[in-house]
């Protein structure tokens, strides 16, 4: 690149000039994209322009599908992302082995419960998606009632949990009419976070964990954004703190390729020629 990077900060910035946008360039913003849009995403990550947050992590916000790609091995067994139909005879059959009843579907682009659907079986889901009554993608997963749903807040060294509950409903979000108590978290389910945070890029995030009878935590969903109801810290102090993070992450990239910048003038600079030496005006006697 040449020149310093040009830093796009809000949507409106984004949607005027993000066809001018080269290697080096930084988007502070979470982009909204309409569905359907997300392969913008992909031609900024080819261009080398830089996400903060990192587009791997605000793609991950929209897809409950990509979650699983990245994350099906800390999710609750036999979960499942189907795109098509031949993918939920698949399931049917392996539900059926396992001896599977109710099943919960989360569809994509869903969040804060509205998109979480239970069914008494997953023939019932295969009724819905031939009659095109159930769009793909979605997720399903068996449903476990005595399972635990957890809320983790993370922004850089702010971490606060807190369980939800709702004894009418097994949406536990807490507009749906869920309650919200304060946890402490075990290091193994700090390190599940941290690993799942690192792997999707994000800088901050709000988890859901599921906890079994057992003592066991699976990954649900996560997400840049959430709300804060049940939660201790303010919103105030939340958005102040998000925006710490993003910009001390800014400050660090424009370092990081100003360095570079350094390195390749001093690299450009030793293999020059050298012109004018005294070597070149000599003649043979």
């Amino acid at each position: 690149m040449t020149g310093r990077p040009r830093i796009i900060s809000s949507n409106q910035s984004f949607s005027e000039h993000w066809r001018e946008l080269a290697a080096g360039d930084i988007v502070l913003c979470r982009l909204r994209l309409r569905p359907g849009e997300e392969h913008l995403l992909l031609d900024l990550c080819m261009r080398g322009v830089i996400g903060i947050p990192s587009f791997t992590s605000q793609l991950c916000s929209r897809s409950k599908v990509f979650q699983f790609r990245l994350f099906s091995s800390a999710m609750l067994p036999d979960t499942r992302a189907i795109y098509t139909i031949h993918d939920l005879t698949d399931a049917i059959n392996a539900y059926g082995k396992s001896n599977r009843h109710e099943v919960i579907v989360k569809l994509e682009r869903k969040n804060a419960g509205f998109g979480v659907l239970k069914f008494s079986s997953i023939e019932d889901i295969y009724s819905q998606s031939v009659l095109g009554q159930l769009p793909f993608p979605y997720i399903i997963q068996p449903f476990a009632p005595a399972i635990k749903d957890v809320r983790i807040i993370i922004i850089d060294d702010y971490v606060e949990a807190y369980e939800r509950s709702n004894p009418h409903s097994f949406r536990s979000n807490l507009h749906c009419g869920g309650t919200a108590r304060p946890i402490s978290l075990t290091d193994g389910q700090r390190d599940l976070c941290a690993s799942i945070m690192e792997r999707g890029g994000f800088s901050y995030a709000h988890i859901d964990l599921l906890i079994d009878e057992a003592g066991n935590s699976y990954f649900s969903e996560i997400n840049l954004r959430g709300g804060l109801r049940g939660a201790r810290i303010e919103a105030g102090e939340y958005w102040e703190r998000i925006r710490t993070v993003e910009e001390y992450l800014c400050r660090r990239m424009l370092e990081q390729e100003m360095q570079q910048t350094q390195n390749i003038a001093r690299h450009k600079k030793r293999e020059d020629p050298v012109i004018g030496s005294p070597l070149d005006n000599q003649t043979g006697n």
